[in-house]
């Protein structure tokens, strides 16, 4: 049950939404602001225009009688605020007051902001701002500012030059203040651009044949076009005078060159003029040089088309005078009238000759060195100018350096002239001087020590004595040399120069001669004579010199004598007899000073014997027997004296006996002092014998006894002229038999070098590049080869040697001209020769034979490899290009190494034939022009390019079809005019055939373009669609069908054609999406459902809009009520009712009552009627139609037969725990509607 009742609720809650009473918060406008328009000299009551919908919505329960006024915001009171009531809403009008149209004026003020009161019943009130835009009509003109205008034209203008502007202002604003530039007679020379005012030129002009133009400019507002008013409109003089001016000057730049002195065209300036007038004006009449030139050395030659100028020598010029070049001031005139001169500019020339300011030694001061042995012509050093001028010329200043030595003049190489071991200098110091430029440079050359001098001893001998006993480490003497070389080459050492051992040393660094051993006078030589040696310590040999120094060894008593035989025993007989010799003692005296003497120094006391004091000889001095001797033994002492030293004695011993006994039985101990003797002797027979062989000794190596010789020296040899410095060319091979410095050989090329290309070692002899070789400069060389080598006195040999320079490709070709030019017709047959070019090349063989290429890759041209002829191979056309610059290349023909070559440029001008037709830029042509246009206005400018040169290059153009004069076109500028009005109703597109001709001789050629001009239609909607009411109502039964109309709204339009074609639309309201207008018609349809219990009334807001360019519309409020149909079931109060009832109930017993209600909005409860419709077949119960009563009737109920009853009431269903009757309700309405219940 409870759900019945949900639903029952829900059902009823939107009807008691809108039965709900408004309060006061209810009574406002639809919101605070609105924004209304209306047209300034609007008539008296017309209405402002709004797309709101101003006023107050109204409560359907009371009337409000809601008033309005306008509080502020209309001081001048302008404005009425009226109230128009339509179904629920109250709208709010604003109008003009009568006799105010005149007043509102857009100009003075443009908005007004009006408050506006509403009133309603019980004191309630709005307020709500409302601003009015007050909307600008056509009703001011254009006027010019300033009315006249004086214009001065150059005769020379340029087509579609601008020459004038004109200018004018209209305060309307938006299209109402638009407004067209035109002539007030067409004038073919001249156009005026609609809307900017900017006047350009059509048609050339010509002085002589009109010279003033006076013509008017009208301003016309483009609302008289469109209104067909053609009232006054401001009006501008314009005075054009043509103007024969040479209005430019030629314009002159030049710009130098700088060839070198070795060019054989020298250009030594470009110079170029340009002048941007037409015809004569632009015509350059001269180019001269107006100052710097005196001598009229220089000449300006023209190129062969355009105004080129290239600056050359009239006769050749001699830079020396001008060592600063040559300023040269240009300046050209043209040939119009008056002439103009153009800018002068000067420009300094200066030729690449031997630049004295460009140019300098490698160089400040060359430094570099020699070894003073170097034989004659081994070279220096080498100067140089770099760059390197093509003329030079090396010279030495003359001083007492520079005689020893000498220069080539063509490459700078210094040698020497002799050897300069003679002259005792360290520093030379040369001056070189380049005759041509003068300048000069230094050269110091450093003599390098070579150990070319002995040394030499003070004294040519040395002798000295000496005892035989001084100490070792006795200073003899001293020796000492002097050596001229310097360093280590001037060092002197000392030595002893013998084969023999010497009983002496020298100091090699004093030269003191010491002993270095204990000398013997007796045992070595008395006399020494030996060589002391002196030497440097040059490299690799070194230098010696030698002197002879005598000793003299003096001799001493130095030896006592030694007796050969000491300690004698002997015996002899008492008889021996008296002088006969007993022994004989020997000594000897190695000293050998004086004889020896010999004396009994004891035991001989008696007198027995007596010795010889010169032999020794031992003897009896008396006889024994004679005497009595008591001794039968004698011990003699003997010692031998050289009359300074004593020997050590010796003794005799005798022993007596009987008889006689010869001597020689005497025994004595041999000293071998003889022996020692005669070995003593034999060495110093030794020493006297090496002495006398060393004396007769000759140093073999000391002595230059050879002459360097060449070994297997070809007479003749073949080089490469490109064999790169420092090549080896030949190695020479020298011998010589002596040694050292004797044997060491020097080389040098003494003559024949005369380019300096050659060069040898000095040592090794290797000969090797030093200069470039040249074949074309000298193809043979005599080269005479010295050697010498450096003993003394010197030798030498030399041999001749023919070197012959084989050629290679090394010289490119060259050609007879540095450029070349040409002319020929752009319409020249294939294979026409354009020109020869020739080259040449110092080449020998195939290496000078030249063949010819085209390196620009063109099929246009070709050349002839052998001849060097160019030829036509191609379709030429100056159109495309109108000149050439071909690069020809000459190379030669060598089998061997790299081909040389060199290139040239071909400028090759075409002359114009007239071959082309005009072609319009671009192709074809579109234009959209506003129906308006005024005539005389250009609409295109006609385009074409004709590459022809002269008449073939002049276009005319003309129009096949002017459409009977509607449009013309100027033959020489292209500009297409409007010459009639244009209307889009009659003819929307124009497609206009143009012609281009050129006035080319003999034939003329021609081409066709088109311009397809499109008019666009201007807004000449002048009127709005009107309504003939404000707001209209209409009505619609809620059970209509989709489609239903509803009623009919018709605008008028005063305009004709499509600007009074009227199309209507809903746009806005409650209404959108329920309705639907048919657009023609403005018949209004349902688009669906509707419900009077939902939504009893709409509202629409619908536009009637033109079809105008500027589209024009109004609308109209539509409102709709929604009428009500019997289309709802009445509804019961209860969806299920459960009554009981006692059974056997009497008749009229009451049961239940149905109570029902009809939601729709014309119903009432009091056409209800009741009755069962199912369950009652027995008919227990009876329901009263009116009240829904149901009761019991006369058959008696039993329980126990039946418990329960269902009765139907309509569609609802009621379970009855008891009895329970079951009712029906129905309306009064055209169709029955049934509700049913359950009981």
């Amino acid at each position: 049950m409870r759900i019945c009742l949900s639903v029952l609720l829900l059902h009823l809650l939107p009807c008691l939404g809108q039965l709900q009473e408004p309060g006061s918060s209810s009574f406002q406008f639809t919101t605070s602001i609105y924004n209304a328009t209306i047209y300034e000299n609007s008539a008296a009551r017309t209405y402002i225009r709004t797309e709101d919908k101003m006023g107050i919505s109204l409560s359907k329960s009371s009337r409000l009688d809601i008033k309005y006024s306008i509080e502020s915001g209309d001081d001048e009171g302008l404005f009425q605020a009226e109230e128009f009531v339509l179904g629920d809403f109250c709208f709010l009008r604003i109008r003009t007051n009568g006799g105010s149209a005149a007043i509102l004026n857009r100009e003075v003020q443009n908005n007004y902001t009006l408050t506006v009161r509403a009133t309603g019943k019980g004191g309630l009130e709005a307020y709500v701002t409302v601003n009015v835009q007050i909307m600008d009509m056509n009703d001011l003109r254009p006027l010019f500012s300033p009315t006249s205008y004086a214009i001065d034209i150059p005769e020379s203008a340029l087509l579609g030059a601008s020459v004038a502007q004109v200018t004018a202002t209209d305060a309307d604003i938006g299209s109402n203040g638009e407004f067209y530039y035109f002539f007030k007679e067409d004038v073919e020379e001249f156009a005026v651009h609609p809307t900017s005012g900017e006047v350009s030129l059509t048609a050339k002009l010509n002085a002589d044949k009109k010279s003033r133009f006076d013509l008017e400019v009208l301003a016309v507002d483009r609302g008289m076009k469109v209104y067909g008013n053609s009232g006054i409109s401001s009006t501008a003089k314009l005075v054009m005078s043509v103007v024969r001016i040479n209005e430019f000057a030629p314009t002159l730049t030049a710009v130098a060159c700088y060839p070198l002195i070795s060019d054989k065209e020298p250009v030594y300036a470009i110079v170029t003029v340009e002048d941007l007038d037409e015809g004569p004006n632009g015509e350059i009449e001269w180019v001269a040089i107006i100052a710097g030139d005196p001598q009229e050395q220089f000449v300006l030659d023209r190129a062969p088309l355009g105004n080129e100028y290239k600056l050359k020598m009239s006769e050749p010029v001699n830079w020396d005078k001008f060592p600063y070049g040559c300023n040269l001031t240009f300046q050209a005139r043209d040939r119009g009238t008056p002439p103009k001169l153009s800018n002068t500019q000067s420009v300094q020339l200066l030729v690449k000759k031997p630049k004295s300011v460009q140019v300098s030694f490698e160089k400040k001061i060359y430094k570099t060195s020699i070894i003073e042995i170097a034989p004659p012509g081994t070279i220096i050093e080498t100067v140089r100018i770099s760059p390197r001028p093509p003329v030079v010329s090396y010279a030495l200043s003359l001083t007492l350096d520079s005689i020893y030595f000498i220069i080539n003049p063509l490459t700078g190489v210094i040698s020497t002239v002799q050897q300069l071991t003679t002259l005792n200098q360290e520093l030379f110091d040369l001056e070189v001087m380049e005759t041509v430029s003068g300048m000069t440079t230094n050269v110091q050359i450093t003599v390098e020590d070579a150990n070319d001098n002995y040394p030499v001893f003070t004294r040519t001998s040395y002798e000295a004595s000496i005892n035989e006993s001084v100490p070792i480490g006795t200073v003899l003497l001293t020796v000492s040399a002097v050596d001229d070389d310097k360093g280590d080459n001037g060092c002197i050492t000392y030595s002893i120069a013998s084969l023999q051992s010497l009983p002496f040393i020298i100091n090699q660094n004093t030269g003191e001669l010491t002993t270095s051993k204990e000398l013997d006078f007796e045992s070595s030589l008395e006399t020494y004579v030996f060589a002391v040696r002196a030497s440097d310590w040059g490299s690799p040999y070194r230098r010696e010199s030698e002197v002879n120094v005598t000793v003299q060894v003096l001799n001493i008593n130095d030896n006592r004598p030694l007796f050969e035989r000491v300690s004698c025993k002997g015996t002899i007989g008492r008889d021996f007899p008296v002088g006969q010799t007993i022994i004989i003692m020997s000594a000897i005296d190695i000293d050998e000073l004086g004889l020896v003497k010999y004396m009994i120094l004891s035991g001989n006391e008696q007198d027995v014997f007596t010795l010889n004091p010169d032999s020794g000889m031992l003897s009896l001095k008396r006889s024994l027997s004679a005497m009595s001797v008591k001794n039968e033994q004698f011990n003699l002492k003997i010692a031998a004296s050289d009359g300074e030293l004593l020997s050590e004695p010796t003794f005799v011993n005798i022993s007596l006996v009987r008889g006689r006994m010869p001597a020689r039985s005497f025994n004595c101990r041999d000293t071998k002092v003889a022996q020692k003797l005669a070995e003593k002797l034999l060495k110093r027979a030794t020493a006297i014998s090496k002495s006398k062989v060393e004396e007769g000794y000759t140093d073999l190596f000391s002595v230059n006894r050879q002459t360097p010789q060449f070994e297997s020296f070809p007479s003749d040899i073949v080089v490469r002229e490109d064999m790169p410095v420092g090549a080896s060319v030949l190695q020479v091979n020298t011998n010589d038999g002596d040694t050292g410095f004797n044997g060491r050989v020097l080389h040098a090329i003494s003559d024949g070098n005369v380019d300096s290309c050659f060069n040898i070692d000095m040592e090794s002899g290797l000969i090797y590049i030093y200069q470039p070789l040249d074949r074309e400069r000298s193809d043979r060389y005599l080269l005479n080869i010295t050697v010498y080598d450096l003993g003394l006195p010197q030798r030498y040999s030399w041999r001749l040697l023919t070197v012959n320079v084989d050629d290679v490709n090394d010289n490119s070709p060259e050609f007879s001209l540095e450029s070349y030019t040409a002319i020929i017709p752009e319409n020249a047959a294939i294979g026409t020769e354009v020109i020869q070019v020739t080259a040449s090349d110092e080449d020998l063989g195939q290496n000078g034979e030249i063949s010819y290429a085209l390196l620009t890759n063109t099929p246009l041209f070709g050349i002839n490899s052998e001849t060097g002829s160019v030829y036509v191979s191609g379709q030429l056309d100056r159109e495309s290009t109108s000149d050439f610059t071909l690069k020809i290349q000459a190379k030669d023909k060598t089998e061997r190494g790299n081909q040389m070559f060199s290139e040239t440029t071909l400028r090759v001008y075409l002359d114009d034939v007239n071959d082309c037709a005009p072609v319009f830029i671009p192709r074809s042509y579109s234009c959209r022009v506003l129906e308006d246009l005024p005539t005389g206005a250009v609409i295109a400018w006609m385009q074409t390019q004709d590459p022809d040169l002269g008449s073939g290059g002049w276009v005319r153009y003309s129009l096949p079809n002017d459409f009977s004069g509607t449009f013309k076109i100027h033959p020489e500028s292209g500009a297409i005019k409007v010459a009639k009005d244009l209307d889009y109703e009659k003819q929307q597109f124009y497609n206009l055939s143009v012609v281009a001709e050129d006035l080319g001789f003999p034939v003329r050629l021609r081409s066709e373009s088109y311009l397809e001009v499109e008019v666009i239609d201007v807004n000449e909607n002048l009127n709005e669609p009107y309504f003939s009411e404000f707001a209209v109502r209409g009505t619609v039964k809620e059970n209509s069908r989709h489609g239903t109309s509803v009623l009919q709204v018709t605008a008028q339009d005063d305009d004709k054609g499509r600007d009074g074609v009227i199309r209507y639309s809903i746009k806005a309201r409650s209404g959108l999406g329920k309705f639907l207008i048919d657009e023609e018609t403005g018949m209004i349809y349902t688009t669906g459902s509707l419900d009077c219990e939902t939504q009893d009334s709409y509202w629409l807001t619908v536009y009637a809009t033109d079809r105008g360019v500027v589209p024009l519309s109004a609308s109209i409020e539509v409102f709709i009520q929604v009428e009500d149909v019997n289309d709802n079931a009445p509804l019961t109060s209860e969806p299920v009712y459960h009554p009981y009832v006692m059974e056997n109930s009497p008749k009229d017993v009451s049961v239940v009552r149905i109570q029902a209600q009809d939601p729709d909005v014309t119903a009432s409860d009091s056409r209800l009627m009741y009755r069962i419709t199912a369950g009652n077949p027995q008919n227990f119960f009876s329901i009263d139609s009116n009240t829904g009563l149901i009761t019991t009737t006369s058959r008696k109920l039993d329980r126990e037969q039946q418990a329960e009853h269902f009765l139907e009431a309509s569609s609802f269903k009621v379970h009855i725990l008891h009895l329970a009757p079951q009712g029906a309700c129905f309306d009064s309405g055209p169709g029955i509607s049934v509700s049913s219940v359950w009981c």
